[in-house]
């Protein structure tokens, strides 16, 4: 996308001046002054006073001739991080609307209000470009903390972008959470144990009975799908269970998803008797499309999800899932990015999920 060409305005693009303090004179320049003068983004102007990514040239020369007229300090990040003068933390997630992130984002507000941290919640709709492109304007912002509560990918693009992007800001005194596995990232995180809690789930509707089996997978480069169907495949052959590759539908990760994978699953051969939605969201659309195809849920098919978001156990019928505490992995994560960084390694606290039966699955009809 092109930056917008701005003028360069002595003092300030558009007639604002640089910060001032309340005497009047100048206290300190702020990046978005930087930005401001240069006519580009937070984030374009981060990237190129950090050197984190490629920008093009008669950006970065832009830049540069900004910051020195302004005599911008490079190192105040890290002076307002040093001296606790932050008190914003960024939330990244994947879709604030979904109920498992909003339980998160609940946790994370709660510890942050106890604390007197101002929390900034962004949504990336599962774009791993856009994530990329929020933490450098979190970075712009001098945010204190950066939180990342959405899947990781599967993706070595993504992973080099995110890193140039969070290790500078480490290094200057910047914190930094995750909440599920980000392969390649040295960050702190907090980790439910998604492929044990997929394979007890198995393992529990293997004893009522079912042997045939379908899977509504999201998209198999988030590290909670891989992970999720990974842990629930491997204990099911164990029990000499194996699911056809045709009885594996890959959707949306929404409840709108989750109706046209169940749809999906309909319309191809030999109907199994159990289905497991690697969500809770996925498998609500599940129950909303085998409703509209008069499939019986349990008679006809049963349907398991995860996470326990609140809204399941109140469905027609409740839905068997794996629950996760969604408010405590907040409170936790958030803990993470307020105590003092470990001085060795990253420091990884893992949340276990339990097997809730409800009334969606029962044994098989004969």
């Amino acid at each position: 996308m092109a930056e917008p060409a701005h003028p360069a305005v002595p003092g300030g693009v558009g007639g604002r001046p640089p910060t001032r303090n309340r005497s009047g004179g100048r206290a300190y320049v702020t990046l978005q002054d930087v930005a401001r003068e240069a006519g580009v983004s937070l984030a374009t102007a981060s990237r190129v006073l950090n050197g984190t990514s490629q920008v093009r040239a008669d950006l970065r020369e832009r830049v540069h001739a900004a910051a020195a007229h302004l005599s911008y300090t490079p190192n105040a990040h890290a002076q307002a991080l040093a001296s606790s003068s932050s008190t914003s933390v960024g939330v990244v997630c994947h879709d604030v609307s979904d109920p498992y992130f909003a339980a998160i984002a609940r946790g994370v507000m709660r510890t942050a209000a106890e604390h007197g941290v101002l929390v900034m919640l962004a949504s990336t709709f599962h774009d791993p470009s856009r994530e990329v492109e929020y933490v450098a304007m979190l970075r712009a912002q001098r945010a204190r903390a950066i939180l990342l509560i959405g899947s990781g990918f599967e993706d070595r693009g993504w992973e080099r972008s995110m890193s140039a992007e969070l290790d500078p800001y480490q290094r200057t005194g910047g914190r930094v959470a995750v909440l599920s596995r980000h392969r390649g990232l040295r960050v702190d995180a907090v980790l439910p144990r998604n492929r044990e809690g997929a394979a007890a789930l198995a393992r529990a509707l293997v004893d009522l009975g079912h042997r045939d089996f379908g899977v509504l997978v999201g998209p198999r480069a988030l590290t909670t799908v891989s992970d999720r169907l990974g842990g629930f495949t491997e204990a099911l052959a164990e029990t000499g269970v194996r699911i056809p590759p045709r009885h594996i539908v890959e959707a949306p990760f929404t409840r709108d998803g989750g109706y046209a994978a169940a749809t999906e699953l309909l319309r191809r051969d030999r109907r199994p008797t159990c289905v497991f939605a690697v969500t809770d969201m996925m498998a609500i659309g599940a129950l909303a499309a085998f409703r509209d195809h008069a499939v019986s849920v349990p008679g006809d098919i049963s349907i398991a999800g995860f996470d326990d978001v609140p809204v399941v156990r109140d469905l027609t019928p409740s839905l068997t899932t794996v629950a996760l505490p969604l408010d405590a992995m907040g409170e936790r994560l958030m803990g993470l990015a307020l105590r003092e960084p470990s001085t060795r390694r990253s420091r990884v606290e893992r949340i276990s999920g339990e097997v809730v039966m409800r009334a969606s699955t029962a044994p098989p009809s004969a």
